[in-house]
């Protein structure tokens, strides 16, 4: 046994949506958080779950976000929710879809860390990475500060058309790893500070991210059909008409979602049938220009369609890639901006 797992070290693989309800630690984010030992530690090597439908050859690319956006908004039931029953058992997660020895979780720090993670050689232990967390625009180095969050909560998910889902279909919402808009990784305390809100009563602290976390909710809602109450509808369409009418960003609701399963037992409910191909232009992240004209990026993702531009960040120039500057892969289908 000692010499099986003496063995057992690899080449680490780094991969790179959108809740509340997704929280595995307890810790709070630190200002700078301290290096862990990890980078001692050879990496195993890990065979990502992310199976991702959004790439550059799906992708349509857009004009006016705002009515594009709207007109998928409207294609959403509005409808009063439905809060009775829920418990978070009935979701279950995180679990190791694919059998590679990574949960949901792990998966998720791995594919959405912008640096090579240090993962355990012993089990699937994310032990450090660089994390951005775009609520409130913060990096982190350790996993112990990071939530893995649903975007459209748990019990959001639940109360707005989830309760009629069969088991199988709760536990694919729950670890969706086809869409990275469905999961991502953010702060312990902002993943808290969320907790099951909607729209119409929480939207993150980081002005910027605001349409682009709007665009990702009403893409989830879409996708798994779901339905929103009027408040939640309301303050969304508001928003958007208000703050994201001169954005413009390309996206796809990937027309078959494999992570939904039906149930063999029973016949899938008529309210939450599998997702239909929907293009959907969104806004971008909002970006500040440098008073050298250069446009200003940061360690966060960008469009497929952006591959190969050039933005700049504190002076130092980045790039829209699909690999890291080392050459190793980003997830299939992630493209983030990292230094030249």
């Amino acid at each position: 046994m000692n010499l099986q797992r003496s063995l057992l070290v690899f080449p680490a693989l780094a991969i790179v949506v959108s809740v509340g309800c997704g929280q595995v630690s307890g810790a709070q984010p630190q200002a700078a958080a301290e290096k862990t030992s990890a980078t001692t530690l050879a990496p195993k090597s890990v065979a990502p779950k992310k199976k991702v439908a959004v790439t550059s050859s799906t992708l349509v690319k857009g004009v006016a976000s705002n009515p594009a956006t709207l007109a998928v908004l409207t294609t959403i039931t509005v409808a009063n929710e439905r809060p009775q029953g829920y418990s978070r058992s009935l979701f279950k997660h995180w679990i190791d879809a694919n059998g590679n020895g990574c949960d949901t979780r792990e998966e998720v720090l791995i594919a959405e860390s912008t640096s090579l993670a240090q993962v355990d050689p012993y089990g699937c232990k994310v032990l450090e990475g660089n994390w951005y967390s775009p609520y409130e625009g913060r990096a982190f180095t350790e996993p112990s500060g990071i939530d893995i969050d649903h975007m459209v909560p748990l019990k959001e998910a639940w109360d707005s058309g989830a309760w009629q889902w069969s088991n199988a279909q709760r536990q694919a919402f729950a670890n969706d790893l086809s869409d990275p808009r469905t999961l991502i990784a953010v702060s312990a305390s902002q993943n808290r500070s969320k907790g099951d809100r909607d729209p119409s009563n929480w939207i993150p602290p980081n002005a910027a991210y605001t349409c682009t976390y709007l665009a990702d909710w009403v893409a989830v809602k879409a996708q798994w059909k779901l339905s929103m109450d009027q408040s939640e509808f309301g303050r969304i369409r508001n928003l958007l008409t208000r703050s994201c009418s001169s954005s413009d960003s390309t996206m796809v609701i990937p027309a078959n979602n494999s992570n939904m399963p039906l149930d063999t037992q029973a016949p899938a409910p008529t309210s939450a049938p599998a997702p239909t191909s929907v293009q959907v232009t969104v806004p971008a992240r909002a970006q500040t220009p440098a008073s050298s004209g250069v446009r200003q990026v940061g360690s966060v993702r960008c469009k497929a369609a952006e591959f190969g531009q050039l933005g700049e960040n504190k002076g130092v120039p980045f790039i829209c890639s699909n690999t890291r500057k080392d050459g190793s892969a980003y997830a299939a289908g992630y493209f983030m901006w990292r230094p030249v």
